[in-house]
C-alpha cells in the first residue's frame, strides 16, 4: 500500500516539477526575448544616431577639385577698367616657390613602384581605403594606447594634402576615411597618383615630383633611373632627415629599404637588379631654377595674393599649401579692385620720401608709412601702399595690411563717443568736467591731456574736436570697459588681446598688440554709410582657369555697427575736429567736406589720421618701424592724407554727407556730468559795501541751502538761510545776505515832534546836510 502511494506522490511531483521547469523555461524565454528585443531596438538606435553622425559630422562635402592643380598654368591679376569697362591685366603671378608639374605620362614604372611598395601596395586594388591597414591602425590605438593612426592610403594623403587636415582623431580619421571612399568614385588611380606626386613636398622649397627631380638630379622626371627614383621617394617620408642634402646616410638607408621592398612585391624581378641598384652611385646635382623670380610685386598685388590665398583656406577649405599652389600655378584669373590713377597718386608720393613732411626723431631710419584708400560704401580698396621708397623685394611685412601699431586717439571715436552715442548715454552737447581731480569708478588711472592742461567743464564736441583725454576716459568709465571692448571686438571686428579689455587701451588706444590700417579704415565706413561697417577688400572676383566662378567676393561684407542717427552726429563731430580742431592739416577747402580724427601715442611715437569725404575713405599711419619719438610741424599723417585727396577730389562735384530724416536726439540725464560750477556767499550792508564773501565750488544742478554768517557788528537783515539751484553761469550763483551796523540798528529814533530844520538855499546860514563838514 505503502508503495503504491509512494509510486503515486512521485509521479505527481514529476508531473508538477515538470510544469514548474516549464513555467521557468518560457518565463526565460521571454526575458531573453525581451532583451533580445531591447538590444535590437538599442542597435537600431545607436545605428540611427551613428548613420546621422556620418551624414552630418564625418562625410561633409569634399568640394576641392583636383583639376585645378593638374598643369601648370599662370594666375593672373586684372581689374576693369571704369571708363570703358574691359578687364586689363594688371600682373602675371610667378611663383615664389620651385615647382614644376609633372602628367602621369611622363613617370617612369619604377617610380610609381617605388611609391607604391613603400606607401600603399594595395592602390591598385582597393577603393580608396586599405582595410586591412586601416582596421591595424585602429587596433594599434585602442589596444596600443597611442593616440597615431598611420594606414593612410595613397588617396587618403592626397585628401590630407588638399585640406591639410591631420589632426590624430577618431572623427577626423573617419572623415578621411568617407572622403577617399567618395573620391576614387570621381578619379581613376592615375590621376590620383599624378595629383600626388605633384603635391608632395620634397624639402628645400621643391614641391612635386617634377621639381624635385630637377632640383635633387637636375634631369627630367622622365629620365630618373631606378636608384635615383627610390632616393627621391624615400624623402617624402621626413624631407628634413632624408634629403640627400640634409642627410646623405639617412637617405642611402631608406632608398634601400625601398629597393628591397620593390623586390619583395616583384617589382624588382631579380636579385641581381636589385644589387645592382644597391651598389649604384648616386650623383646628386642641383639644377637651376629656371622660374626664378623676376617680378617685383606692387604692394596691392601682394595684398591681393594674400587675401586670395586666405580666402581660399577659409571658404574654400584648402590647406595653406595648396591655395599658394593653387595661386601660382593653378591658371586663376583675379579681378583686383584698384583704381589704377588712383594708385599712381598714392606712389608718386610715397616712392619719393622727399615728398613727404619732415620728420625728425631718429637719423638712423627712415620715416615710414602706410595708407589705404577705399570706396567706403562698397568696401573696394582703389589704392594701397604698405611703405615709402621704392619697392624691391617680394613679400614684405606691409605696413598697410599687417603692421600693428597702437591707434592713439584716433580710437576715441570708434570706442568711446559712437557706442556711448549709440546707447543713448550722451550726445554732442552733453557736458563734461575736464579735471585732473576726476575718479573713474572702475581703476585709478586718469589719463593726462597732451597740453597738461584742463579746460573745465566741456562738451563731448568739444572734448573729440581737441581729443580730451579725460573725458574719453570718463566715457569709456561710463560705457563699461566689457561693453566697449565687446563692440570693438564683436561690431567692428578688431583682433583684440584679452588684456584691451581696460580704460588705456579703449580710452588712449594704447591697445596689446595695436591694430593695423586695414582696420582702422574698415571700423570707419560705418560713419559716411549710415552705421553700416563694411570690410575692406581687395577683390571681387576668383574664375578657376576654366573661366568658371571659383569665388565670388563681390557682395560687400557688412554689419550694421551703429544706427544712421548716431552716424550723423558722429559724422558732424568728426567735421569739427577738421574744421576746429586737431585735424586741421587734412582740410580740403570749403568745395568738400572732410570728416576724421587724429591719433598720437605715447611720446609721438605713432601718428594717424583718418578721414573720410562724401566719397572716399583714407587711413594713413606714420612712424618709425622701430619706434621713436617724432617731432614734425602739425600731423604728418593728417597731411600725407591731404596730399593723396586733394588731386582726387579736384575735380569731383561738391557734395555732402547723408543726412537722415530725423536726426532729433533725446535729452541726457548724465549721472557722469560732474560739471564745475562756483557760487557766492556774500555779506553786505544796508549801503551795498561788502562785509563778507566767498567762493565756493559745487556741480551745475545742485541745490545749495547756506546759512547766514556771523559778522561781528553787524545785524542780519532778513532771513537766516539762503538756497539757490546752481547753474553754469558762476556770475549768477550768488546768496546774498544783507545787515545793518549795531550802531544804526541800536541808534534811537528821530523826536517826531522836533523837526528838523529845513533847508533853504536862499538862506546862507541855511546848511545844507548833503555837504561835508571842513
Amino acid at each position: 500500500m505503502d508503495t503504491v502511494k509512494a509510486k503515486r506522490i512521485a509521479k505527481k511531483t514529476a508531473k508538477h516539477t515538470f510544469w514548474i521547469a516549464s513555467d521557468v523555461f518560457f518565463l526565460g524565454l521571454k526575458i531573453v526575448g525581451a532583451f533580445a528585443l531591447i538590444a535590437v531596438a538599442a542597435v537600431a538606435i545607436y545605428t540611427c544616431f551613428f548613420l546621422y553622425y556620418l551624414n552630418n559630422e564625418i562625410a561633409t562635402g569634399f568640394e576641392i577639385d583636383s583639376r585645378d592643380f593638374t598643369m601648370a598654368r599662370s594666375s593672373v591679376i586684372s581689374y576693369i577698367d571704369s571708363h570703358t569697362g574691359r578687364e586689363i591685366e594688371l600682373v602675371t603671378i610667378q611663383s615664389t616657390e620651385f615647382r614644376r608639374w609633372a602628367s602621369y605620362d611622363e613617370f617612369p614604372d619604377h617610380l610609381i613602384n617605388a611609391l607604391i611598395s613603400i606607401e600603399d601596395h594595395r592602390f591598385f586594388s582597393h577603393q580608396g581605403v586599405d582595410w586591412y591597414r586601416t582596421a591595424g591602425a585602429f587596433m594599434n590605438m585602442f589596444l596600443g594606447m597611442r593616440d597615431t593612426f598611420g594606414g593612410s592610403t595613397i588617396t587618403q594623403q592626397v585628401i590630407k594634402n588638399l585640406t591639410h587636415e591631420d589632426d590624430a582623431t577618431v572623427q577626423r580619421k573617419l572623415q578621411e576615411i568617407f572622403r577617399a571612399l567618395e573620391y576614387e568614385k570621381q578619379f581613376n588611380k592615375e590621376e590620383i597618383l599624378e595629383l600626388y606626386l605633384n603635391l608632395v613636398y620634397f624639402g628645400h622649397g621643391t614641391y612635386g615630383i617634377g621639381a624635385a627631380a630637377y632640383y635633387y638630379f637636375n634631369k627630367e622626371v622622365s629620365e630618373l633611373t631606378l636608384p635615383e627614383a627610390a632616393s627621391i621617394i624615400s624623402i617624402t617620408n621626413n624631407p628634413s632627415r632624408f634629403s640627400p642634402y640634409a642627410n646623405r646616410e639617412s637617405n642611402k638607408e631608406r632608398q634601400e629599404i625601398i629597393l628591397r621592398r620593390m623586390y619583395e612585391l616583384g617589382y624588382i624581378r631579380t636579385e641581381q637588379e636589385l644589387n645592382q641598384a644597391l651598389r649604384s652611385v648616386l650623383h646628386f646635382q642641383r639644377g637651376i631654377d629656371d622660374n626664378a623670380e623676376q617680378v617685383i610685386y606692387t604692394w596691392f598685388e601682394e595684398a591681393v595674393m594674400r587675401d586670395v590665398v586666405s580666402d581660399l583656406v577659409t571658404r574654400l577649405g584648402y590647406s595653406e599649401q595648396v591655395a599658394r599652389r593653387l595661386l601660382h600655378s593653378g591658371g586663376l584669373r583675379i579681378i583686383a579692385t584698384i583704381d589704377p590713377t588712383m594708385q599712381a597718386i598714392v606712389d608718386e608720393i610715397y616712392q619719393n620720401p622727399e615728398n613727404l613732411p619732415e620728420v625728425t626723431g631718429n637719423t638712423q631710419q627712415r620715416l615710414q608709412s602706410g595708407v589705404i584708400l577705399a570706396d567706403p560704401y562698397t568696401g573696394e580698396i582703389k589704392a594701397l601702399v604698405g611703405g615709402v621708397g621704392v619697392k624691391t623685394r617680394n613679400m614684405l611685412l606691409s605696413r598697410a595690411t599687417q603692421t600693428r601699431r597702437p591707434p592713439g586717439s584716433a580710437i576715441k571715436p570708434i570706442a568711446a563717443y559712437a557706442p556711448a552715442l549709440e546707447y543713448g548715454m550722451l550726445t554732442p552737447d552733453t557736458i563734461y568736467n575736464d579735471s585732473a581731480d576726476i575718479e573713474l569708478s572702475g581703476t585709478t588711472w586718469l589719463p593726462r591731456n597732451a597740453s597738461r592742461r584742463y579746460q573745465g567743464e566741456v562738451s563731448v564736441r568739444y572734448a573729440l574736436r581737441h581729443s580730451i583725454n579725460t573725458v574719453a576716459a570718463m566715457v569709456v568709465d561710463q560705457l563699461t570697459p566689457r561693453s566697449s571692448f565687446l563692440f570693438m571686438r564683436d561690431v567692428l571686428r578688431f583682433n583684440l588681446d584679452p588684456q584691451d579689455e581696460n580704460y588705456a587701451p579703449l580710452a588712449a588706444g594704447q591697445l596689446t598688440w595695436g591694430a593695423t590700417v586695414r582696420e582702422m579704415a574698415s571700423a570707419y565706413t560705418m560713419f559716411p554709410n549710415d552705421g553700416v561697417r563694411v570690410e575692406l577688400r581687395t577683390y571681387s572676383m576668383i574664375y578657376n582657369y576654366n573661366g568658371e566662378i571659383l569665388l565670388d567676393n563681390t557682395a560687400p561684407i557688412e554689419n550694421v555697427a551703429i544706427n544712421d542717427v548716431t552716424a550723423f552726429w558722429m559724422t558732424d563731430m568728426l567735421r569739427d575736429v577738421v574744421l576746429h580742431g586737431t585735424g586741421g592739416s587734412a582740410s580740403l577747402g570749403a568745395h568738400m567736406p572732410v570728416a576724421g580724427k587724429t591719433g598720437t601715442t605715447t611720446n609721438s611715437e605713432d601718428r594717424w589720421f583718418v578721414g573720410f569725404t562724401p566719397y572716399y575713405l583714407a587711413a594713413v599711419w606714420t612712424g618709425f618701424d622701430t619706434p621713436v619719438e617724432m617731432v614734425s610741424s602739425g600731423n604728418p599723417a593728417a597731411q600725407i592724407w591731404r596730399m593723396i585727396m586733394d588731386p582726387i577730389h579736384a575735380d569731383l562735384e561738391t557734395k555732402s554727407f547723408n543726412t537722415p530724416r530725423d536726426v532729433e536726439l533725446q535729452p541726457v540725464i548724465n549721472p557722469w556730468e560732474f560739471v564745475t560750477a562756483f557760487y557766492t556767499v556774500r555779506a553786505v550792508d544796508v549801503h551795498g559795501e561788502i562785509l563778507f564773501e566767498d567762493v565756493i565750488r559745487s556741480t551745475v544742478g545742485a541745490e545749495v541751502i547756506e546759512d547766514a554768517p556771523e559778522i561781528l557788528g553787524y545785524v542780519l537783515q532778513g532771513q537766516a538761510f539762503g538756497a539757490i539751484t546752481l547753474t553754469a553761469d558762476s556770475n549768477r550763483n550768488i546768496i546774498l545776505f544783507i545787515y545793518m551796523s549795531e550802531e544804526e540798528y541800536y541808534a534811537p529814533p528821530p523826536d517826531p515832534d522836533q523837526p528838523e530844520d529845513p533847508y533853504d538855499p536862499l538862506d546862507p546860514n541855511s546848511i545844507n546836510p548833503n555837504d561835508t563838514p571842513p
